[in-house]
């Protein structure tokens, strides 16, 4: 019998049933893209507040202050005390009751005398200007609380790393379109619990059960557009990351529009309950359905995807079975037990880290410049688009492997020369660390497409979950290697960017390259691709087999 290729190929490879599945998964990384920046606005420090005395907004109501008022008394206090005291994250150690004047409150304060003043830190009685418009104001994130905005950020991507183990895993065995249907509706229902979170507790909790489900749709859903196109159409997966830039590029959008942050919040996760209607318009995977033995049904989703098309499959596909590929629950071993699964999968998960580390390094430090928030933002997720173009315009021409390389070692060589450069030619440094995220964006989403071709149809969701996880671990790392490394020197983070993205060039060399070849459907085929220097095994391709159908 015919291979599935061959029969996709009869049945169409990219016609009109495959470009109406992948326009409709293409919408998840829009709003995948939005969780995965929406701390960026959900956590936006407030313009100015400050720390309320004890009894002060009982004092505030009896003497008919203002905000204002009891702001300017407050702060004035304190002043008059310690000039240097900001009034954020200290107040006067005093407190404020039915005998204080409105005219004078300091007059019968004992604690307060001028050279010898008594402090005391602020706990919880903070006042803002823009009240609930963040979660730092919601939540008083700020002084020594301030780290917590780092840590919902760090719970956001703990959500993703479990979720690509065990959607990852819940894909390959209970099929891609359940899970990807039943993670959609987790992100909704955890999405909506996150902006209406009682506490900062419930907050991080379903932030991370958000993270978990986002994952899952994001996963699952490049997957499925992989498994039901082409081998000659599957750098369509790279189109999906152009989606994403989009979405970076639509949430100051909704940002600006939107003046809080529990307004933000439902906006970025409304849209997953949407995706429910996919239930009626997205069939499950045929790939899959073949190696869990279930010949039948993929047989009809397969003549449906020919009707479709326009497309008649031969009588003789009136069977499919699977004989020679073992069906088993997927483990980590499965990806290293043999030779070329261990080289790749190492090397994948090396190149996910890395790209993920230097790529959410590099969007922090040109981040961190001022200037209008929500255009900045929208200029640095346009800076993305040409990457996916490049990557279509020579991806088929030079292959994976080579590109993939190249854009390391200019990303490595960018982040060198921006270290070097002199600080009095800011335009120079800020290009050639646009130069750098270019590159290192178009190995984000090579990284992508290559994972994908690099496993077997029965491992291959589990795969790409698993080793995308490093990304996941990368994006943790990222804000505390930054900002400690440039506490020793500036331009240290860019040196150990520049190594690691060196020494990734370096190692995605050694796999094997893809271009033109069929998926892979078992562990035997991956064994088989050709080694990079070694006998080319194209062949495969052409070959007769049954070891699928």
């Amino acid at each position: 019998m015919p291979s599935f290729d061959e029969v996709l190929k009869e049945a169409g490879e990219f016609g009109r049933f495959q470009k109406r599945v992948f326009f409709l998964l293409c919408q998840t990384g829009v709003t995948f893209s939005f969780l995965f920046a929406s701390v960026v606005f959900l956590g936006q420090a407030p313009g100015s507040y400050w720390c309320r005395i004890p009894g002060g907004a009982e004092l505030s109501e009896r003497c008919n202050w203002s905000l204002q008022e009891e702001e300017n008394f407050t702060l004035l206090s304190l002043r008059l005390v310690n000039g240097s005291a900001s009034g954020h994250c200290e107040r006067l150690d005093i407190s404020w009751d039915a005998s204080t004047s409105c005219a004078s409150p300091l007059a019968h304060s004992p604690n307060v005398s001028v050279g010898s003043p008594r402090l005391a830190a602020c706990q919880g009685s903070w006042v803002y200007h823009q009240p609930h418009s963040s979660i730092v104001s919601e939540y008083n994130l700020v002084c020594g609380h301030s780290w917590m905005l780092d840590l919902s950020q760090a719970i956001l991507n703990l959500g993703f790393l479990a979720g690509a183990f065990t959607l990852g895993y819940a894909a390959d065995r209970y099929g891609r379109i359940l899970i990807y249907l039943l993670s959609c509706l987790g992100d909704g229902i955890c999405g909506i619990i996150v902006a209406f979170a009682p506490n900062f507790t419930v907050f991080l909790i379903f932030r991370f059960l958000q993270g978990v489900f986002a994952k899952g749709t994001w996963m699952t859903c490049y997957v499925i557009v992989t498994e039901i196109v082409g081998s000659s159409q599957r750098i369509i997966g790279i189109v999906i990351q152009i989606f994403f830039t989009l979405g970076i590029m639509i949430l100051p959008g909704i940002a600006y529009l939107l003046p809080t942050w529990q307004g933000i919040q439902l906006a970025i996760s409304l849209p997953n309950f949407l995706f429910l209607v996919y239930y009626w318009f997205v069939p499950e995977s045929p790939r899959w359905l073949l190696t869990r033995k279930k010949g039948e049904k993929a047989l009809k989703i397969m003549h449906d995807i020919a009707k479709h098309n326009g497309k008649y499959l031969s009588p003789h596909y009136s069977e499919i079975t699977v004989s020679n590929a073992e069906v088993s629950n997927p483990s980590f071993l499965d990806l290293v037990r043999t030779p070329q699964m261990r080289r790749n999968t190492l090397i994948l998960m090396y190149a996910w880290f890395t790209s993920a580390l230097i790529y959410q390094g590099l969007v922090m430090r040109l981040g961190i410049v001022g200037g209008n928030l929500y255009l900045d933002f929208f200029i640095s997720g346009a800076v993305e688009l040409p990457a996916a173009l490049l990557i279509l315009v020579t991806i088929d021409r030079f292959g994976r492997r080579l590109p993939f390389a190249i854009s390391n070692f200019v990303a490595g060589i960018a982040c060198l020369i921006t270290a070097f450069l002199p600080e009095d030619i800011p335009w120079l440094k800020t290009t050639v660390a646009t130069l750098g995220r270019l590159g290192i964006t178009i190995a984000f989403e090579i990284v992508y497409l290559v994972n994908s071709e690099l496993y077997p149809t029965i491992l291959r969701n589990f795969g790409v979950s698993l080793c995308s996880s490093l990304c996941d671990l990368g994006g943790i790392i990222a804000p505390f290697l930054l900002f400690r490394l440039a506490a020793v020197w500036l331009e240290l983070p860019l040196i150990i960017f520049s190594i690691l993205a060196v020494v990734c060039g370096i190692l995605v060399m050694l796999l094997p390259e893809t271009k033109g070849i069929s998926l892979p459907e078992t562990v035997e085929d991956v064994e088989q691709l050709s080694s990079p220097y070694g006998k080319c095994s194209k062949k495969r391709k052409h070959r007769d087999t049954n070891s699928y159908i």
